[in-house]
């Protein structure tokens, strides 16, 4: 199992990075907002990863804090919540968002976030408090964006998420029309992410 990756970044995207590691192989992983939010300007990284393996496709996950990934493995061990779903989770709310939801049972929050239901957020927070607390799951402080980047850089990002192009990007010109115009490409995909 490929746990973590160290090597130059040749691509960074809001939803991807490409590492190129010490034996020429680049390395195609995808991220959450909050990975991408803590690279900042760096040029080599080593990145804590999840390797899914599916039918039709190896997929490979990287995250900034090995607090992110653990909450990404439990996420992901909730029956309706895969991988995709869990990196949106991790790209809507912060890893401390997500940790104080689940251990404050407020269900309100986890729904905030695309594709999650009542039902899976009740049964996130009903599976997920117990082993979190088993797992001796820390949390770390996120740190804030710096990143000054464009709405084009925020729009690919959640095409890469999945999002039909021309909703999210009539969402994003709402969000830029309603004065947040200096916003980060981190903070115009969250609040893109609670209205799509």
């Amino acid at each position: 199992m490929i746990t973590q990756i160290r090597g130059r970044i040749t691509e960074k995207n809001p939803a991807y990075i490409v590492i190129e590691t010490a034996g020429g192989v680049s390395y195609f992983l995808h991220i959450s907002l909050n990975t991408f939010s803590q690279i900042k300007e760096e040029s080599e990284i080593r990145l804590y990863t999840h390797y899914v393996v599916k039918e039709d496709a190896h997929i490979l996950y990287g995250f900034y804090e090995e607090s992110e990934r653990t909450l990404f493995r439990l996420l992901i061990s909730v029956n309706g919540i895969g991988p995709n779903t869990a990196c949106l989770i991790l790209s809507a709310l912060s890893v401390n968002d997500v940790a104080n939801a689940i251990a404050s049972e407020d269900v309100r929050t986890l729904q905030s976030v695309k594709g999650i239901g009542a039902k899976t957020a009740q049964r996130a927070v009903i599976e997920l408090k117990d082993k979190m607390a088993k797992a001796s799951f820390t949390v770390t402080g996120s740190a804030p964006s710096a990143a000054s980047t464009e709405k084009s850089d925020a729009l690919n990002a959640l095409v890469a998420l999945g999002f039909p192009k021309n909703a999210a990007d009539k969402v994003l010109d709402k969000i830029i029309q309603n004065g947040n115009a200096s916003l980060s490409v981190e903070e115009l995909i969250k609040k893109a992410l609670k209205m799509l």
